[in-house]
């Protein structure tokens, strides 16, 4: 059900780059030339002329991500496109915050990274043979390298390694090798970390533990009844990932069951266009509305510029939507990057500026949460109304391991502008109302949007 917003090399989404930078385009080829080091996130990229190599690296490994061709594209404030050989995206590299430093990403996320030109080449070639320990080792110090929560979710995981790494055989089957790996990472609770083995037809997703978990009957159910709230039915577009209406002559409803997969294609640019024609339509006339619900309760998440897309819609000034920084180096204490920092900026399109009421849960999940934490700053204040929300936020870093299984990890913290982080419990409402309970769900009725409703109406 989950989707979430991964860095690069995953194969599943894409990073985005901010764009408003004053660089120059067309810059030779050659200037770029070199091997580059991410800050954070482990990657070398090795430019040569117009090819591009990814690596995934660790103090123990340097394992072959992706691979990219620069093409002729031009792009206001980018020194060169190149296009993934696997994946229909392009990377994107500009002038940096110093020199010798340049901004690397792909459209589709809030942020940047900052890679910096490494003096000598290194050695690229340290792939670790595809071996029980050597999995387990590349495995343990990923998330050694990477993993920002530990203190928070309550493990040591230099004990998980004392625990575990006396089961690594080398005569294990990869069942048992997976196994391991499942128990070292499930206590975590956290829902941006998996593990994906399909050689053998095995993954292992985190989740917070959930006393009522609802089914995929239940799912269709909710669908169902809150259609019965909305006048005529409601509408839905946007590849079926909105819906929008009116619950009465007054209120206008929007539920965003995602913030990504608008289009078929999941291309980011036409994910834009389909996004922006979907508000134009949900908030027409919205000039003349009472009030709004919106309905994030069920949302995997996605890109967090489409949340602030949303956000811009709602907005009357500007404001900070939410600042993140990502792990540099481990220890105590722990060293992040600099924050960056995302606006949101108000709308020229259709929008409103009136009350609105949020739902959320504990389904709403990654860029739905970001996009709660984007709409803390607007004025007046959104009333946030349901459960506390899944409680993750960073980009996904998706990583391989010898054997080729694919394994992920957060390694980023998003804050408000107080400097406030929300992982692990997530973010509270502040008016708690049961979401989906099951007799709620058996009677077909949804108390958030009647809560809701009552709330807008007294206003």
């Amino acid at each position: 059900m989950m989707r979430h917003r991964f860095a690069l090399g995953n194969g599943v989404g894409p990073l985005v780059v901010c764009l408003a930078l004053a660089a120059p385009c067309g810059v030779r080829a050659e200037d770029l030339d070199g091997v580059w080091r991410t800050d954070g996130y482990g990657y070398l990229l090795e430019i040569d002329g117009k090819h591009l190599r990814a690596f995934e690296s660790t103090a123990v490994s340097c394992i072959p991500a992706w691979t990219a061709v620069r093409t002729d594209r031009k792009v206001d404030g980018v020194e060169a496109v190149f296009r993934q050989e696997m994946a229909p995206v392009d990377v994107l590299i500009s002038v940096g915050p110093s020199p010798g430093s340049r901004y690397f990403g792909m459209l589709g996320d809030a942020s940047r990274m900052v890679c910096r030109r490494l003096p000598r080449r290194p050695d690229l070639t340290t792939r670790p043979a595809d071996t029980p320990q050597n999995n387990f080792e590349v495995f343990w110090t990923t998330y050694a390298e990477h993993y920002p929560f530990f203190a928070l979710r309550g493990v040591n995981w230099k004990a998980v390694r004392d625990k575990y790494e006396p089961r690594i055989k080398a005569d294990m089957k990869p069942e048992e090798l997976f196994a391991v790996m499942k128990e070292m990472i499930e206590p975590l609770h956290d829902a941006h970390t998996f593990l994906r083995a399909r050689a053998i037809n095995k993954q292992f997703r985190g989740e917070r533990p959930d006393p009522s978990p609802l089914g995929p009957k239940d799912f269709d159910g909710i669908t169902a009844i809150i259609k019965k709230y909305l006048q005529d039915g409601g509408h839905t577009t946007a590849n079926s990932r909105i819906r929008y209406g009116k619950l009465n002559d007054a209120v206008g409803y929007l539920r965003i069951e995602g913030f990504a997969g608008y289009t078929e294609t999941f291309d980011f640019e036409e994910g834009t266009k389909a996004l922006e024609a979907a508000l134009d339509h949900a908030l027409e006339g919205a000039d003349k509305w009472h009030g709004l619900v919106i309905d994030v309760r069920v949302n995997g998440g996605g890109s967090d510029v489409y949340g602030v897309m949303v956000a811009s819609r709602l907005a009357s000034h500007e404001y900070l939507a939410f600042a993140k920084k990502t792990l540099m180096a481990p220890g105590d204490p722990l060293v992040f990057t600099p924050l960056q920092e995302t606006q949101v900026r108000p709308s020229r399109r259709a929008h409103f500026h009136g009350p609105i009421v949020l739902l959320t849960g504990r389904h709403s999940v990654s860029a739905a949460e970001t996009f709660t934490m984007a709409l803390m700053g607007r004025k007046p204040a959104v009333t946030r109304m349901g459960e506390n929300t899944q409680g993750v936020f960073s980009d996904v870093l998706g990583r391989r391991l010898p054997n080729g299984w694919r394994f992920g990890l957060p390694n980023e913290i998003f804050v408000t502008e107080s400097g406030k982080a929300f992982d692990g419990p997530g973010i509270p409402p502040d008016i708690k109302v049961p979401v989906f309970l099951k007799e709620d769900l058996e009677k077909g009725r949804d108390g958030g949007i009647e809560k809701a409703l009552q709330l807008l109406m007294e206003k």
